[in-house]
């Protein structure tokens, strides 16, 4: 029975991990590392491994192994162009950011963009229209969607499931000799009667390397008493990248026992938000720290835990020194320690308690209520019980409420809440106007939440608390034309470009019409660019032509744009 087991693991690793070779590399440059997978990003953990494409795009890439194209995603935000790739050991290799298909494939998906009229285009392909090879040419590499600079954004997936998979398991050449480095430690009170340091409050303390190990600065042993957490801000890199990365493996150890684990090899995508509650939103959200827990929240359900005592929370009233060891480790081995002590050290701590309006449990439904607001928050919103706080603020004439405090932003929203606040007596001309705004109550700087208008109330769904209140959007898109005049000839001889842009509610509609039918505009939401590249096969071009733009926002605000020109 023993070595029916080893051999089951044995294929389970070999099978799920890709011990066997059976992968290419997408590029034929050396792989370099920008970002890894399950790194930790904002409201989520980063789903693969990012390639550097040595800072341009174009690179080829090719397919890593045997298989065919079972989706391509076009879309101004995101993954930008994509391809996916099922394969026949039930993985799926996605490829994101791309800036162009390969010829066939873009001919194909240009034609679907026509057919539906539609920039934005996420289809299933069937299994025989694009079979591939493996190491065949399938696309150049870009900077597209919502990618922050040129790279390849690679993953691999459980096609069954759809949960990405670490690809560092597979034999990808990536070079990494490099320890994670651990920055600054953080522990927190985590009952009424816990303190660190005589505090009440978590407390961070730097974390140097001297002497070839990590430690404290100025080596205390720290104070404790009652229940406390403890957490780590840290980083992995890769050779030859200056990137910080995600962490594969952290093990806390007390008094030399295992006491928290959890190692990155997979999740699903919607685990995904639970990113707030592994790591400290509170200290994210005030200083732009990311730190590790070592404790887990009731309503944390991330199965990336692979052994936790008391849900990470230790019971420090002995009197007694205690040793505390965190172990980081990356999937290549290299490894790096914090050793520190603690001291079990009762003492008199000022515990302040602010006043709330009302306790919300985390594992029910809850509502509330007042006469200007309300809110519903589905069940398992919350990470744990929160003592809910709203009040009120007088607001200028721009808008249709007084501004509501709901609650404070270091707590986060796993689902999202239904807000309605009840607004002014709207006219039913300005009705359909009206929305949500979040507010900035120090510059006024308001931005679209959503919501409409109905029986004196506007009503959206929010992922975050903050400050809301209501607003009209009246003001249409603003076009901006970047080589065209009217009653001229354009300024770039295959392409027509615009800036365009939305004060609030965003773009919603972009309709371009040459000599009266459908043009397709590619749209680059992060720069408000839109392009269209002249298509002789589609267009009869070399006289005067008939152009005509029009945008459309989430409020039905419309602006055209209309031009004669020679081409």
């Amino acid at each position: 029975m023993k070595y029916i087991t080893l051999f089951l693991f044995t294929l389970f690793s070999f099978s799920v991990f890709g011990q066997t070779n059976e992968y290419s590399s997408p590029v034929k440059i050396p792989i370099f590392l920008s970002g890894s997978f399950a790194e930790l990003r904002s409201n989520h953990f980063h789903s693969g491994i990012d390639i550097k494409t040595q800072g341009v795009t174009g690179v080829p890439i090719y397919s890593v192994a045997d298989g065919y194209i079972s989706r391509i995603v076009v879309s101004p935000t995101g993954f930008g162009l994509a391809l996916y790739i099922n394969h026949y050991n039930g993985t799926t290799s996605v490829y994101g950011h791309l800036e162009s298909f390969r010829d066939d494939i873009a001919r194909y998906i240009k034609n679907i963009q026509y057919e539906r009229k539609s920039f934005r285009v996420d289809l299933q392909v069937s299994k025989d229209r694009f079979p591939v090879k493996n190491d065949e040419f399938i696309a150049r590499s870009g900077n597209s969607g919502s990618s922050g600079g040129p790279h390849l954004h690679f993953e691999i997936r459980d096609t069954k499931t759809e949960e990405p998979l670490n690809p560092l398991h597979y034999s990808f050449p990536v070079k990494d000799n490099t320890p994670p480095r651990i920055y600054s430690l953080m522990i927190a009170p985590l009952n009424e009667f816990g303190h660190v340091d005589f505090h009440a409050q978590k407390k961070t303390y730097p974390v140097i390397f001297a002497n070839g190990k990590y430690q404290i600065q100025n080596n205390p042993i720290i104070p404790v008493y009652g229940m406390v957490g403890f957490a780590i801000q840290a980083n992995d890199f890769f050779d030859g990248s200056n990137n910080r990365c995600g962490v594969y493996s952290i093990r806390m150890f007390w008094d030399g026992e295992l006491y928290y684990s959890f190692k990155m090899d997979r999740f699903s995508f919607p685990e995904g938000r639970y990113v707030n509650s592994h790591t400290d939103f509170e200290e994210f959200a005030e200083t732009k720290r990311r730190f590790h827990k070592s404790w887990i929240d009731p309503g944390n359900r991330l199965r990336i835990y692979d052994y936790v005592r008391n849900n990470g929370q230790v019971r420090v009233t002995d009197g007694n020194i205690h040793t505390v060891r965190f172990e980081l480790k990356d999937l290549h081995g290299n490894t790096s320690i914090l050793d520190f002590k603690v001291e079990s050290k009762s003492g008199q701590v000022v515990q302040v308690k602010l006043p709330f309006n009302q306790l919300l449990k985390y594992d029910r439904s809850n509502r509330f209520r007042d006469e200007k607001i309300r809110l519903d928050f589905p069940e398992n919103t919350f990470y744990d019980d929160v003592e809910f706080i709203w009040k009120e603020k007088p607001a200028s004439e721009q808008f249709l409420s007084n501004i509501h405090v709901v609650h404070r932003n270091t707590v986060p929203l796993h689902s999202s809440a239904r807000l309605s606040i009840k607004t002014e007596k709207l006219e039913k001309q300005w009705q359909e106007k009206a929305l949500l705004v979040t507010v900035d109550t120090l510059t006024q700087k308001i931005s679209a939440a959503g919501g409409s208008y109905e029986n004196g109330w506007v009503t959206g769904d929010i992922r975050s608390f903050g400050n809301y209140a209501v607003a009209l959007d009246t003001v249409p898109p603003r076009i901006v034309p970047l080589s065209i005049r009217d009653n001229s000839t354009i300024t770039e001889s295959s392409r027509i470009r615009f800036r365009i842009t939305d004060d609030l509610s965003g773009i919603n509609v972009i309709t371009g019409t040459l000599d009266g039918k459908w043009a397709l505009f590619e749209y680059d939401a992060k720069t408000d660019m839109i392009t269209h590249y002249f298509d002789a096969e589609r267009f009869e071009l070399g006289n005067r032509h008939e152009f005509v733009l029009t945008l459309t926002d989430n409020k039905e605000n419309e602006s055209t744009y209309k031009a004669s020109f020679w081409k």
